[in-house]
């Protein structure tokens, strides 16, 4: 089957609740408009973005393909087949970059294996936004995603962590889910060594954006409060 006429557009999304606009390119509304297939992670989210990424958009014309925890293969598989006909078809991120620390990167996969051309659009992404606020070394790192929700287990992984960016000046870049970043820097700050230098970057694009890097020493005379707030730490 012929798909090569076909291609599949990679949307960023904001990453907080602010006006896409202000964080995407100036052509992807006129983009979106010209799609009429959408690979999403949720439908409701996906909706009110594309609203207000374009008032153009006939939201109820559109057809939405859930991609997530929840996604079969045999469904996931099924996913390209209108690219058959040689129409396009968008991957929406829910927050970022999409297949960057967020599902999609099957569907990537696929359309390199049926020939249908991938075409990345550029928009925010809190990793590398978070990397180039930090002082830390950009040019030696490794997103490590989420650490494991085992407590012991995590602050083995954060020991290892500290002691490869000691010993090859790597700067490790990681996560965790916002109700539990209040408790993944008590970890740090108890677990590794006070000199050690920590960048915590919470709410990137937003009004109350917070990126600072400080040692673990100084963070400790003066913890924010990270509660429910999207973060990246690097060390």
């Amino acid at each position: 089957m012929n798909y090569s006429n076909s291609k599949l557009f990679l949307i960023p999304n904001s990453i907080g609740d602010i006006d896409p606009k202000l964080v995407v390119p100036a052509g992807l509304p006129k983009i979106v408009e010209s799609l009429s297939h959408f690979i999403v992670e949720d439908v409701r989210n996906a909706r009110r973005y594309l609203r207000k990424l374009s008032k153009e958009i006939v939201i109820d014309e559109l057809n939405f393909y859930e991609l997530n925890k929840h996604t079969d293969d045999l469904q996931i598989s099924t996913y390209l087949n209108i690219c058959k006909s040689g129409l396009d078809i968008g991957l929406l991120s829910e927050a970022g970059l999409p297949c960057v620390a967020d599902p999609g990167n099957v569907i990537v996969k696929m359309a390199h294996q049926k020939g249908i051309r991938v075409v990345p659009i550029t928009g925010p992404s809190s990793i590398f936004l978070a990397l180039m606020a930090s002082g830390l070394n950009g040019q030696n790192f490794a997103f490590n995603g989420y650490l494991p929700v085992d407590n012991n287990a995590k602050i083995q992984k954060l020991k290892e962590l500290e002691k490869k960016s000691r010993s090859e000046g790597q700067s490790q870049i990681f996560m965790d889910t916002p109700y539990r970043n209040n408790k993944i820097l008590d970890d740090i700050l108890n677990n590794l060594n006070p000199n050690a230098y920590l960048c915590i970057a919470m709410n990137i694009t937003c009004e109350d954006e917070m990126i600072k890097t400080k040692t673990l020493s100084e963070w400790a005379g003066n913890k924010p409060d990270l509660h429910k707030k999207p973060c990246i730490f690097i060390i």
